[in-house]
């Protein structure tokens, strides 16, 4: 195996080969939720979402 995989590849095949689908899910929410995380942290658009919540 190459040593310079980036984690997204290494990630994929682990789902693949080991069949492990269920994780799928668990990762989508874990990257909706660091990608809310990081807007949120904005000045300009966080009161549009703590409005939400």
């Amino acid at each position: 195996m190459a040593k310079n995989r980036s984690l997204l590849l290494e990630l994929w095949e682990f789902l693949k080969i080991r069949k492990v689908w269920w994780l799928t899910p668990i990762i989508i929410m874990l990257v909706l939720v660091g990608i809310l995380i990081i807007v949120g942290s904005s000045s300009s658009v966080s009161p549009f979402i703590y409005a939400l919540f």
